[in-house]
């Protein structure tokens, strides 16, 4: 093969030893190597302070995101604190709060009012409830009482109330709280389930949270727990705030037994931010899962560097992808030649 110009010349490969004499392929090496080694060379290419120059924006979300976890927790803290004792902020955080103190009662033992009519029964002037428990007291006293903290604890005002009264008093209840003692069983206590384990899961969404900045992937399943956690909490909320105003509308219904009732407007509030900063919370998570540029898409190359180096890493991409091409050309060309001497030589034998 003396005859044949250096173009049309066939290489063997430097392996065909072990390989039984076969033709070198440049292309196919080429191809194999090449994304391995681009990666590697963009990771080369990439500095830290180009992460965290293009991570700022997924880093804000991610703050939001902690931030209103923690706002979230602390509300969902008092709302189960509130109501536990006489304190200064606890004893106005309630649900409901029943208002005896001008009862009109069917029956009493004497006559004589000493300050209200619930005391000559053996009644307090109010009582409020809370998620653990409830509280007693008298008007220009203040709380005077408050049970022992249960949980899956409801508020039973028959029972209460029956237990309180002095021998020979009797009072007259509305029907409509005798009806909807069940209901406001079973709604105290899957509200009080629901409002425990969001606590605990929005705790760990506090602490947990900043690992999304790692990557896209992992805000896919903090967005299902978020979610799970926002669910809990706004049914948690409307339960407690339906079963508020039914109460209330119940313990009302019949005026001429002088019941008062009045709903928790602390509570209210505080249930409801709860639960607007666990919906602002998922939506930020559900979004970083599609957006905002993860660490790990800008060291892997899936993201373009943002900032001053931009430029600098786009032309060492544009270098690299030139390199490829170059070696995808030649092995090419090295195949075609090592085509056309196989022909030629069959020509000539």
């Amino acid at each position: 093969m003396a005859f044949l110009p250096s173009a049309l010349r066939f290489r063997r490969s430097p392996r065909s030893s072990t390989t039984g004499g076969g033709f070198s392929s440049d292309l196919l090496s080429s191809t194999e190597k090449s994304s391995p080694k681009n990666a590697t060379q963009h990771r080369r290419q990439v500095s830290r302070a180009d992460i965290r120059r293009s991570t700022k924006l997924r880093k804000a979300f991610a703050a939001v995101a902690s931030a209103s976890y923690l706002v979230s927790f602390v509300f969902l803290v008092l709302i189960l604190i509130g109501n536990t004792s006489n304190r200064a902020v606890l004893r106005e955080v309630y649900f409901f709060k029943l208002d005896l103190s001008n009862i009109i009662p069917l029956s009493a033992p004497n006559a004589m009012l000493i300050n209200s009519i619930a005391r000559t029964l053996g009644l307090h002037d109010f009582y409020q409830v809370g998620l653990w428990n409830f509280c007693e007291g008298y008007n220009g006293e203040g709380i005077t009482f408050c049970s022992t903290p249960q949980t899956l604890y409801w508020f039973n005002p028959v029972e209460v109330l029956t237990n309180e009264l002095f021998a020979g008093a009797t009072i007259a209840l509305p029907t409509q709280i005798i009806t909807v003692l069940n209901i406001l069983r079973l709604a105290s206590q899957i509200m009080f389930g629901f409002f425990l384990t969001a606590c605990v899961l929005t705790f760990l969404l506090v602490l947990l949270s900043p690992l999304v900045l790692w990557s896209r992937w992992y805000s896919l399943p903090f967005a299902l727990i978020s979610l799970v956690d926002a669910i809990l909490i706004v049914a948690a909320s409307v339960i407690g705030t339906v079963m508020s105003w039914v109460f209330k509308y119940a313990a009302e219904s019949q005026s001429a037994l002088n019941i008062r009732a009045a709903v928790g407007t602390r509570m209210l509030v505080f249930v409801w931010i709860a639960s607007g900063f666990a919906l602002l919370a998922f939506v930020i998570h559900a979004g970083l899962g599609c957006c905002c540029a993860s660490k790990r898409d800008i060291a892997t190359g899936r993201r373009p560097v943002r900032g001053d180096s931009a430029r600098t890493a786009k032309s060492a991409r544009e270098t690299a992808t030139t390199e490829t091409t170059e070696r995808e050309e030649g092995g090419q060309e090295t195949a075609a030649a090592a085509a056309a001497a196989h022909e030629t030589r069959g020509v000539y034998a």
